[in-house]
């Protein structure tokens, strides 16, 4: 699916991976995790991207683990650690370009978490936050997206998602979005219908005579 000359109502933007490179965080802190656990970190790590970490403790089902006070302790870790966060390369000269009524983070990270990595990567502060801990139901789940076009005033339909996982990528398709995939942190390519990209280099902001923005590169 090519968005080249198509204009859109709002940018919605996942975080981790696709606006923040926190691949290291995230790989220090859950492999900690998977050993204590009896898991193997190498197959355990390509489980967890873009999905709430409540939500993969729970898939789990170990036993005698709740996974909301887990969920709880990695959020600690997680907010202590933020080294080697930067942003995905071009991404805030991109946001920086952007109408602030035009795009929103919509993430599975709680939003303390969110802020926190975004404060280290440079990343502006949106008008528009959506959170993991805003919606009932998680990535793959629309709801996300639903409510984050929704809070910008939009149809979801007029949207252009950027994600970099698999469960983000499924809840903008099924949010009715188009899609586009950041590929900066991915170890193991993937194949997918939708536009793909390395990173924002190179990109920028098209403004049609109706007000509606699009991507160019």
């Amino acid at each position: 699916m090519s968005i080249s000359g198509k204009s859109y109502d709002a940018f919605l933007f996942d975080m981790d991976g696709t606006l923040v490179n926190s691949i290291a965080v995230v790989e220090r802190v859950w492999t900690g995790w998977a050993v204590k656990h009896g898991l193997e970190p190498e197959v355990f790590l390509k489980t967890i991207h873009g999905i709430r970490a409540s939500d993969v403790i729970r898939t789990l089902a170990l036993p005698g683990v709740d996974a909301e006070h887990e969920a709880a302790l990695l959020l600690d870790e997680e907010m202590e650690d933020v080294a080697g966060i930067v942003e995905i390369p071009g991404a805030v000269a991109l946001l920086n370009s952007l109408p602030p009524e035009r795009w929103a983070i919509v993430t599975s990270a709680p939003i303390a978490l969110a802020r926190r990595r975004m404060a280290a990567a440079g990343i502006p502060m949106p008008a528009v936050i959506v959170s993991g801990e805003d919606v009932s139901s998680g990535k793959p789940s629309p709801e996300c997206y639903l409510l984050g076009a929704k809070r910008l005033g939009v149809d979801p339909r007029h949207c252009l998602v950027f994600e970099d996982a698999v469960a983000g990528i499924l809840a903008g398709e099924a949010a009715g979005a188009d899609v586009v995939v950041i590929t900066e942190t991915h170890a193991t390519p993937f194949e997918t219908p939708h536009t793909s990209i390395a990173d924002y280099r190179g990109c920028r902001l098209t403004t049609a005579q109706d007000g509606r923005i699009g991507l160019a590169r």
